[in-house]
């Protein structure tokens, strides 16, 4: 089953409080994938110095090169990651700006199935089910094509579509739009 984004933002502030619950990496790398789009290996392949300068201040943009398409990018830092990164941080004091930013509770660099399996679970604590680490990526799109007054164009865009059919499948839009006409039919 493909993963969903997460429509509901209720949801999403009980899942930031799940993982808040959990300690470390796991509610940052959230706030972070919300407010990003980044795919969870281009986030989990991201280092302290990705996101401070040298004297430990956060950046105004992360610019990195994407794994997948080798495209170079430029992510502005909103206040709601700008905060999330700034009490993370204040927990980690003395780790280098080489040090990866997510990691696990035993120190290591944060993996992949770690980050599923916890989202997973924040997602299922909430009463949602076929959430994953891509749900962040698509939770993305579909809140800013709401927020947008659902400019298809600018999700694209800023999901890196090659077309607009599949953004608007790609955020759930599609499915949602026709089981609301179901529901709204009653003929």
């Amino acid at each position: 089953m493909e993963v969903e984004p997460i429509r509901n933002t209720d949801k999403i502030s009980e899942m930031k409080e799940f993982l808040r619950q959990k300690g470390g990496s796991y509610e940052l790398l959230f706030v972070m994938g919300l407010n990003t789009a980044l795919r969870i290996g281009d986030l989990l392949s991201l280092s302290i110095g990705d996101v401070t300068d040298n004297d430990g201040k956060i950046l105004e943009a992360i610019c990195l090169k994407e794994q997948k398409t080798g495209k170079l990018k430029r992510l502005p830092i909103n206040e709601s990651l700008k905060n999330a990164l700034s009490e993370y941080l204040a927990a980690y004091p003395n780790r280098k700006r080489s040090a990866p930013l997510f990691v696990s509770q035993k120190c290591g660099a944060l993996s992949r199935s770690q980050a599923w399996r916890t989202l997973r679970a924040a997602g299922e604590s909430v009463g949602l089910q076929h959430i994953g680490t891509h749900s962040l990526r698509k939770t993305f799109g579909y809140h800013v094509y709401r927020k947008s007054g659902s400019d298809i164009g600018l999700v694209q865009k800023l999901l890196n579509h090659s077309a607009s059919r599949i953004t608007l499948k790609y955020i759930g839009i599609d499915r949602e739009k026709m089981d609301n006409m179901y529901m709204e039919l009653n003929l």
